[in-house]
């Protein structure tokens, strides 16, 4: 029986886990990526230890982490999830760690280790892989599909999208008939110039809320302050979730930010208690909550509180001064920066328009779409893998039926 063509267009994760995954005595597939090297996206994650996938094994549990596609990926995730995955990667002699944070990594510390084992798995089935190779057209030409890249023209009975969120990619599709959600960034850190931050870089806090009263929405967890302002996972979180709002806000905004992640109350009671049984102690020196001396010190400096004042002495209304900056600070947002390299958009095909039990487009035949090119994002920390591999899979599946 003569072999079918299947075209994959875009050599990220989706695209080379759905070939990796593709039956090769029925298939000659062609993965075609426009840039000079495959899998980029997979080289950088995780600061170049490539974060897999999350230990979340429950597929409702897991997709409370995409803001956007959260409905559509069930069904998904309950024929793949991580898993799976770390099963996948297990065969092939990668075997995969989760660390405390529950993220999933390779034993090896490096992402080159993820990227070998893709490309041995296509190499083996004898697949073709083509660098810079730009999809210039796609023409639908009765049940097959001709693709033109800037070197040649490939015929394909299957054509599998895989080729992430690039406004030309998302042009492509648009021009056969997609509709296309448009593109806003969906993990970033926020812009801050404020004097509790200045100078402060690298300083952390394990339980901070940030909430943001225009938007009703809050959110808690690590966050690190930058050179240019707020990060860490309290702060990313907002971003993902409130991607579309934001922008709408032109990134300009006020938040309320808690260091401490202590109600006022409580606050104040830590602090009385401290100071009951350290009633000679200066202000300065007391290590009274989870915040390093240099934040603290910054803090005193706000509330013009003397860092040599005797703890004792410390008054009403600066009591009040003190715990309003630690527990209710406010702050204006002026902008945004993209989080590390790892820049994920929302937006993109629109999800009514794909049959999630196949990833199979429900406008044009034998044509399957996956990754980020979808109107589908996640927070950090390893689902957007986890969203490619599962669609990747899910497409195999569905051609080698």
């Amino acid at each position: 029986m003569k072999k079918k063509n299947i075209i994959i267009i875009g050599g990220g994760a989706a695209g080379f886990f759905c070939a990796a995954n593709l039956d090769e005595t029925k298939f000659n597939v062609t993965i075609l990526e426009q840039n000079s090297e495959v899998l980029q996206k997979v080289k950088i994650s995780g600061g170049g230890r490539c974060n897999v996938a999350h230990a979340c094994f429950d597929p409702k549990e897991l997709v409370q982490f995409y803001p956007r596609g959260n409905k559509e990926l069930l069904s998904v995730f309950h024929k793949f999830q991580p898993g799976d995955t770390m099963e996948w990667f297990d065969q092939r002699n990668v075997p995969l760690k989760i660390e405390a944070d529950n993220r999933i990594f390779p034993e090896s510390n490096s992402s080159q280790t993820i990227i070998n084992s893709l490309m041995e798995e296509v190499q083996r089935k004898g697949f073709e892989v083509r660098t810079k190779s730009v999809v210039l057209d796609i023409h639908k030409k009765e049940n097959q599909y001709t693709i033109t890249t800037n070197t040649e023209t490939f015929l394909a009975d299957f054509v599998v999208y895989t080729t992430g969120s690039s406004p030309k990619s998302l042009k492509l599709i648009q021009k056969l008939g997609h509709t296309i959600v448009d593109l806003v960034p969906s993990l970033f850190t926020f812009n801050i110039k404020d004097e509790t931050l200045k100078d402060l870089m690298g300083t952390s806090f394990p339980n901070a809320e940030v909430s943001i009263p225009h938007l009703k929405m809050d959110e808690s967890g690590p966050m690190l302050i930058t050179h240019w302002g707020l990060s860490g996972p309290a702060i990313l979180k907002i971003s993902a979730w409130k991607a579309r709002e934001l922008a709408e806000l032109k990134y300009k905004f006020e938040i309320i930010v808690n260091f401490l992640g202590l109600d006022r109350e409580n606050a104040e009671e830590t602090f009385a208690t401290f100071r009951k049984e350290n009633p000679k102690k200066n202000i300065g020196s007391s290590k009274i909550f989870d915040i390093t001396s240099r934040f603290w010190h910054r803090i005193l400096w706000l509330a013009k509180v003397d860092l040599n004042k005797n703890i004792s002495n410390i008054t009403g209304p600066e009591l009040t001064k003190i715990i309003e900056n630690l527990c209710e600070n406010k702050m204006q947002v002026t902008g945004k920066s993209t989080y590390k390299d790892e820049f994920v958009t929302a937006g993109g095909i629109e999800l009514k328009e794909i049959n999630f039990k196949t990833m199979e487009s429900k406008l044009l035949p034998n044509f399957y779409i996956a990754g980020e090119v979808l109107n589908i994002d996640a927070v950090t920390g390893g689902f957007n893998f986890q969203a490619c591999w599962s669609e990747g899979w899910l497409i195999a599946e569905a051609l080698n039926c």
